[in-house]
């Protein structure tokens, strides 16, 4: 093939680089499509930069909760920067390519983020757990000394396996094609441009996902059924109502991302055809990074109330 480097190994190629098939079927929705990606981009930086600076800034939310949402934040920011800036290169170029390198190094962020955020998502569900359930112990649990040990165990304890299955995936022979029918490159379509035995590396990705993803899923699950039943034994409604609120918000951001990412990686093989997963993967990429400043805005008020008074007190400032 003009794109691949024959090594005359047989039919063994050596890829030196990818192309990006993700729309290559809306070839004539390009623009509007960049349009629309570039301004949802737009959206989820200035939110999440916001988010952020607020949670920085402000003496009031220097809580375990805001601090957590700031990693949330932060995280969404380096997941967002990592894919949808070369997506929107892509979306305007004739010749949509990733280097060897590059490719590798994309999907070894993306692996560390997501088990960045699953893990965070975790200890933002104990947070709210310990808040509600246990109030009195609250400030002596969730010290600041051990928030920070927390977020950093969030966001580190992933990168051995991201390097890892990012390694072996990538020094497999690929000998099929070099046309990863994605927008970006993620471990599913990688692994069918593989062409030898792949099953123990399917079932190790499986159970890693198992235990990345479900483990933490059912961890939060338990938190909030503790939640509840604390929550239904308050006398009376307003108060039921109020505590409820507190967690409403981190309840949302977790049914989102767990439905979309669940839906892609526990099916390495789905029957999901590469066009549906290309939907789903670009609500989860691009248009969940925007959503969760704005859900964690609308459902805090103080926070909400402080964004608002940020934004339009910042003209004055700057003058």
């Amino acid at each position: 093939m003009e794109n691949e480097e024959d090594l005359n190994l047989g039919n063994i190629t050596r890829v030196t680089h990818f192309i990006l098939l993700g729309f290559a079927h809306l070839a004539q929705l390009q623009v509007l499509l960049f349009v629309v990606v570039l301004l949802v981009f737009i959206v989820t930086m200035m939110g999440n930069i916001l988010v952020v600076f607020i949670a920085t800034a402000d003496p009031a939310l220097h809580m375990p909760m805001y601090y957590f949402l700031k990693n949330l934040s932060l995280i969404e920011i380096c997941y967002s920067l990592d894919i949808v800036p070369k997506m929107l290169i892509d979306l305007l170029s004739e010749r949509k390519t990733s280097s060897f390198k590059g490719c590798a190094l994309q999907l070894n962020l993306i692996v560390l983020f997501i088990m960045s955020e699953c893990f965070l998502l975790t200890i933002m569900a104990y947070d709210c757990y310990v808040a509600i359930c246990q109030p009195l112990h609250y400030a002596v649990i969730m010290t600041k000394k051990t928030c920070k040990q927390m977020s950093a165990v969030a966001c580190l304890s992933g990168f051995p396996v991201a390097v890892g299955l990012t390694g072996w995936l990538f020094n497999m022979p690929f000998c099929k094609s070099n046309g990863v029918n994605h927008f970006c490159c993620d471990i599913s379509p990688v692994l069918k441009l593989v062409c030898s035995d792949t099953y123990i590396f399917e079932l190790l990705v499986f159970i890693a996902t198992l235990l990345i993803m479900v483990l933490p899923f059912i961890l939060i699950t338990i938190s909030y059924i503790y939640i509840i039943y604390t929550i239904v034994q308050l006398p009376m409604a307003e108060s039921r109502q109020r505590v409820l609120s507190t967690c409403a918000a981190h309840l949302m951001v977790v049914t989102l991302f767990y439905c979309t990412t669940c839906l892609i990686h526990l099916q390495l093989k789905s029957s999901l055809s590469p066009n549906k997963k290309n939907l789903v993967s670009l609500s989860y990429t691009v248009v969940t990074p925007m959503l969760n400043p704005i859900i964690y805005s609308l459902r805090n008020s103080d926070r909400f109330d402080t964004v608002v008074y940020t934004v339009l007190t910042l003209p004055a400032v700057i003058h």
